[in-house]
């Protein structure tokens, strides 16, 4: 296998350069699915693979597929990938780490000559986030089977603007069936969105898998009323029944520690004056752990504290599980494969299971996956805050072209 170095200078240019599409005041990218920023960043990661010789393809759910050939057109290409959507107070480095470490791998292969066994190709899925419509990991989801693009079309944001019309909107409906573009392996470079590598001063995470997850939302309704004139006893306080929920998720969670989450992240309160009393509120629930088993069982503590908290209250309450993602294992060959880079590039590291969603939980049940993981400091994530040195960066760029160079070695 030939040593082939990245450019950390180069691969810290474009994170820079492309954190300006939808860049915020504080630092950060406000780069929702499908607005006319991420069409923005879609239309320069076309033109900078295609720099390289790519062929870039776009399905029927707006992911993105830049194939580079290898010496072999009868092998399956080899993914490397992750998303350029953000939160609404993101970060330069989630999911945008995985898409240009990869980007940056494709130009050591190019600028060096080099060529592989089989295809590389570097994908961007679209709505990894979930942020604006909801549920995350959508269109990596409809390529893996788990919702159809008819779904995907359909959900809506909190305007109620549709997924599909959005995409039809910035011109990155694709023709290509979801799922049609087959490849033999994936490997996805992302920031760990945890302490645990910082704090052991460990520069690689060798993820083994992912926790499962599963996300609701509750709408509680109780009754609009005067706050001076409604005395205590006669309210119907919706507010109240959600602040006490909200609290016992949290207690839920903390009866399942270490390794149990539960957050309540999106609230929306109405009317949301200041002397009425509120009649109506939303919110979601996040709950996750590595063991299903432990998930059926606080799910289950979820939904009995809220007929317990409302009733009393005299609200009624409607609640909906939107998504599940079960726990994942990564193939073990490509987490091998990481190892490898990992060691050729002399890195200190752990393994670790992902304490986030990411599309490799969805890819990996039709090809064989892993990730790899790099610092971010204080383990910040989903915030405008979040930071990631140069020196990290390149490491598991690094450690990325490494690792798909292995593989491809073993196809021969």
């Amino acid at each position: 296998m030939q040593n082939l170095t990245i450019d950390p200078q180069r691969l810290w240019d474009s994170l820079m350069e492309t954190a300006k599409f939808g860049g915020t005041p504080k630092g950060g990218i406000k780069r929702l699915t499908l607005t006319d920023e991420d069409k923005l960043v879609r239309d320069w990661f076309k033109r900078e693979t295609e720099k390289l010789g790519c062929t870039v393809t776009v399905d029927e759910v707006g992911n993105m597929f830049a194939v580079r050939p290898g010496k072999r057109s009868d092998l399956l290409p080899i993914a490397m990938g992750s998303h350029l959507d953000t939160q609404p107070t993101g970060g330069k480095f989630d999911g945008v780490l995985g898409v240009l470490g990869a980007l940056e791998a494709m130009r050591t292969l190019h600028a060096s000559g080099y060529e592989t066994n089989a295809p590389v190709e570097i994908v961007n899925w679209a709505n990894e986030e979930g942020s604006r419509f909801a549920p995350a990991m959508l269109a990596s989801g409809v390529y893996a089977g788990v919702f159809t693009p008819e779904y995907a079309y359909s959900r809506e944001d909190r305007q109620g603007l549709k997924y599909g019309e959005e995409l039809e909107r910035i011109g990155y409906r694709g023709t290509e069936k979801a799922g049609a573009h087959k490849f033999g392996a994936m490997f996805e470079l992302h920031i760990e969105q945890g302490p645990i590598l910082e704090d052991e001063g460990k520069m690689i995470g060798v993820v083994q898998g992912v926790q499962g997850m599963r996300w609701y939302e509750v709408s509680v309704v109780g009754q609009d009323a005067h706050t001076g004139a409604t005395p205590m006893y006669l309210r119907k306080n919706a507010l109240l029944g959600a602040a006490r929920a909200i609290d016992a998720i949290d207690a839920i969670a903390h009866e399942h520690a270490p390794n149990a989450v539960g957050t309540v992240g999106l609230i929306e309160n109405k009317p949301n004056s200041r002397n009425v009393i509120p009649g109506e509120v939303f919110f979601t629930v996040d709950l996750r752990h590595p063991d299903e088993d432990v998930l059926d069982v606080m799910e289950k503590k979820f939904r009995d504290a809220l007929e317990r908290i409302m009733t009393p209250l005299k609200l009624t309450y409607e609640e909906k599980r939107i998504w599940i993602s079960p726990a994942v294992k990564f193939a073990p060959d490509l987490i091998d494969c990481v190892r490898v880079g990992t060691s050729k590039a002399g890195f200190a590291n752990r393994d670790m299971v992902s304490g986030a969603g990411h599309d490799a939980a969805y890819i990996a049940r039709v090809a064989p996956t892993t990730m790899i993981f790099v610092p971010c400091a204080g383990g910040i994530s989903h915030n405008e805050a979040e930071s990631t040195s140069l020196e990290e960066c390149a490491a598991g760029a690094q450690v990325l072209l490494n690792a798909v160079l292995e593989y491809d070695r073993r196809l021969g």
